[in-house]
């Protein structure tokens, strides 16, 4: 039976997450009484601010209720997934809601941008204070809570941008651009395997290393996004001057060629610090071991050659008696 909580809700972290669902809500309620915008920004931060309420509301339940122990992955560390995914959801919105649709005489939508800026930085002290709690109790990290989870928190962040800023008349009838379409789909759906494989303590099923697993995963992914990065630009700029809508979406391109540039950055970031870790840090560590052991099997061993000789019993020498 589930047992009340309090200090899960008096703690600062607490504190700070019913303040982020309170405003998060807001922000929902004002944009939505400013009326509807047949747009996918309008309707991805609409999305965004929905995501951060119902998932934080949810987190501060499920610990009021202790219930959160009784979940079969790392609760830490989804928790701290959590509050970076909102962080970047609160920023995207909080810079791509006032550059297309707020306006001088637009209370409501300067409302919803000023609200945004401070569940964001809400948000960013929940990070703070969560990993500052982790390094003053000891407690290990899980995978999103490191770098490397962090990177593919981003990257997945970034893809959907890139999804949010896609429409079918930019790669219909093109071949390379359906190519980049292709990539953006199958390194985000591949992210999110990893990540979930990860947050729910999987990988130990996966019958090879899981670590080179995913160095395999980032160098394709980095050399994808490479080809994406440059077939992008390349052909939409060719497009969009025989096609007078891309003309009028000319800032959608732009978007997924910058984001396509950013997560290509992040993906070569990741690439080589999973390398790092893996081969350089495991040998240093291996090796340190290694030494270490050898160098106390020597000083065992030469205790024990100390200790058998102490014990031979040499016989007395006797004098010699000249006759």
């Amino acid at each position: 039976m589930a047992s009340v909580d309090l200090k899960s809700v008096t703690q600062p972290v607490g504190i700070i997450r019913m303040i982020a669902t309170i405003l998060a809500c807001i922000c929902f309620s004002l944009v939505a009484s400013a009326g509807h915008v047949a747009s996918s920004y309008w309707a991805w931060c609409m999305f965004s601010w929905c995501f951060c309420c119902f998932f934080t509301l949810l987190i501060v339940i499920l610990e009021f209720t202790t219930v959160n122990t009784k979940m079969p992955f790392a609760w830490e560390d989804f928790t701290a997934a959590h509050a970076i995914l909102a962080s970047l959801l609160c920023l995207s919105t909080s810079i791509i809601y006032p550059a297309f649709f707020t306006c001088g005489t637009c209370n409501r939508q300067i409302g919803a941008t000023v609200v945004s800026w401070v569940c964001l930085a809400l948000y960013v002290g929940e990070v703070v204070l969560t990993r500052l709690r982790l390094r003053s109790t000891g407690q290990t990290n899980g995978f999103l809570s490191t770098l490397p989870g962090i990177m593919k928190i981003l990257e997945t962040f970034i893809a959907c941008i890139i999804f949010m800023s896609m429409e079918t008349p930019q790669y219909s009838g093109s071949p390379p651009m359906q190519w980049c379409v292709a990539v953006f789909s199958l390194c985000f759906v591949f992210a999110i395997i990893l990540v979930l494989l990860s947050l729910a303590q999987l990988t130990s099923f996966i019958p090879f290393s899981f670590d080179k697993l995913t160095i395999v995963y980032n160098i394709l992914a980095t050399v994808m996004y490479m080809t994406a990065m440059v077939l992008w630009p390349l052909y939409s700029f060719s497009i969009r001057q025989n096609n007078s809508q891309l003309v009028r979406n000319h800032d959608k391109l732009v978007v997924v060629t910058v984001m396509a540039v950013f997560n290509f950055i992040v993906y070569t970031l990741d690439t080589m610090y999973a390398i790092r870790l893996v081969f350089c840090i495991s040998n240093d560590v291996y090796s340190s071991f290694i030494f270490k052991n050898t160098s106390v099997w020597n000083i065992h061993s030469s205790t024990r050659s100390k200790s058998t000789l102490s014990k031979i019993h040499c016989p007395p020498a006797t004098k010699f008696r000249p006759s």
